[in-house]
Parts: structure tokens; C-alpha cells; sequence
């Protein structure tokens, strides 16, 4: 997994930092995604779970390595099943 071909993965488990967002007060929000459906993700903060649109946020994820990808939320609008195997065929 790096920030090349992170979107070809599994979010479930990473932590993520919203860095832009057209929701002024998603802006900064941070935590550990629980679960991801088409068009969202589900963030578990130190002030409970937050679902996050994924068409209005770009996001930046911390990789198992240390190192980080920021990715355009739209650009992931796909179930994570469906995402893995439609972004390969583009690729």
C-alpha cells in the first residue's frame, strides 16, 4: 500500500484527517475509519462516530507505513468491493 495506489485498497482500520471540505464543520475532523459504504465513511473520533460524505471532503490517510495520501473523496464514490476491481480495469 502506498499513496500511488492507495484507492486500489481497504480504508477500514486507517487513520484519516479531513483537509477540505464544502462542510465548513467536517473541516479537521480526524479518526480511525470503521466502515466505508458508497458514499460514505464511517469515522470513529474521540467524540464518537462521524459519518463523512465522501463527494463533499478530500481526506488525508495515514498508510500503515507512516506515510501519507491525501485523495479526493470523489474519486472513491464506489463500494470498496466495487472500487478495487473498477479502478484496476481503468489502471
Amino acid at each position: 500500500m502506498s499513496a500511488i495506489n492507495i484507492m486500489f485498497h481497504e480504508l477500514i482500520g486507517l487513520r484519516i484527517v479531513v483537509v477540505k471540505s464544502s462542510v465548513e464543520t467536517l473541516n479537521g475532523l480526524s479518526g480511525e475509519v470503521v466502515d466505508e459504504t458508497q458514499y460514505t465513511l464511517k469515522v470513529k473520533t474521540n467524540n464518537g462516530l462521524k459519518i463523512i460524505p465522501k463527494s463533499v471532503v478530500t481526506v488525508r490517510i495515514e498508510l500503515v507505513d507512516g506515510t501519507f495520501a491525501t485523495v479526493d473523496g470523489r474519486k472513491i464514490l464506489y463500494r470498496p468491493e466495487d472500487r478495487i476491481t473498477r479502478l484496476r480495469r481503468k489502471h
